[in-house]
């Protein structure tokens, strides 16, 4: 199905028609065939949706906001769906990104979700390394020079092509392969700390994660645990960002537990 939202036309995969509702979240530059596989599980016991987010999913195809957004639009956006399709008090399920959304929706909105699943999850600010600190200080020392060759205006418009040739050489994978304003977009997301929002979960949530994860180490993880009243961790050996995907049998028989398993 599709909404209509701040102007843009969101795309939204519902699978089933009975049970509790379920909101599907994908992180950064997914899409929600990346949470095919645990929707499907669900559909027979559940009523499920999962979001294309606005300048990520259908492959990187969706629809880009029409402003700079950030996790609140993102936000608002999920709680809306729920609204929409009337999923409340609706289940979570997210990953990375997706969970930055679940934590501020649980945190602002407590009365719209009932339990959540958090995997691989984003939300607490990570201390750089000292030569990402240095890195970042170059790129900052050359992009100051840029700026003032394009003041000057003597260059025409070579100091466009040495801006992107800085994003090209010293930014993120995920921040080279987006366009101009979604890198807008991306600062205001990656700058927000969540931390502050934890405590304020009432959710009960499940926090499962890969031992190897470097895009969200563990020790995000088990500050979550922490910080989230009730909420557990579970680990997996081996896996990475994406232990959802890599141990699915394991992520389909904890999901199907906490979610299903004695609730009326």
């Amino acid at each position: 199905m599709q909404l209509e939202w701040k102007g843009i036309r969101v795309y939204i995969t519902r699978e089933g028609r009975t049970g509790r509702g379920v909101l599907l979240l994908h992180g950064w530059m997914c899409s929600s065939d990346m949470m095919e596989g645990i929707q499907k599980a669900l559909s027979g016991q559940m009523r499920t949706a999962a979001i294309d987010f606005p300048g990520h999913g259908l492959k990187g195809q969706a629809p880009e906001p029409k402003e700079v957004w950030g996790v609140p639009e993102y936000m608002e956006l999920a709680a809306e769906v729920i609204r929409v399709l009337d999923l409340a008090p609706c289940d979570i399920i997210a990953h990375s990104f997706g969970a930055r959304v679940a934590i501020l929706l649980a945190a602002t909105y407590p009365e719209l979700v009932g339990r959540m699943v958090l995997t691989g999850a984003a939300g607490l600010r990570r201390e750089k390394t000292k030569a990402e600190t240095n890195r970042q200080k170059l790129y900052q020392l050359l992009k100051n020079g840029v700026n003032a060759a394009e003041k000057i205006k003597i260059f025409g418009d070579l100091p466009s092509h040495w801006h992107e040739s800085l994003i090209q050489r010293y930014g993120s994978t995920d921040y080279k392969a987006l366009s101009p304003e979604m890198r807008k977009t991306f600062n205001q997301i990656v700058n927000q700390d969540l931390a502050e929002e934890l405590p304020l979960i009432q959710a009960p949530t499940v926090l499962f994660w890969g031992e190897n994860d470097t895009e969200t180490p563990l020790w995000m993880g088990r500050k979550m645990e922490q910080l989230i009243p009730d909420s557990g961790l579970i680990v997996e050996e081996g896996a990475g960002h994406f232990a959802y995907l890599e141990r699915s049998a394991v992520f389909e028989s904890v999901v199907k537990s906490f979610l299903l398993e004695g609730r009326d």
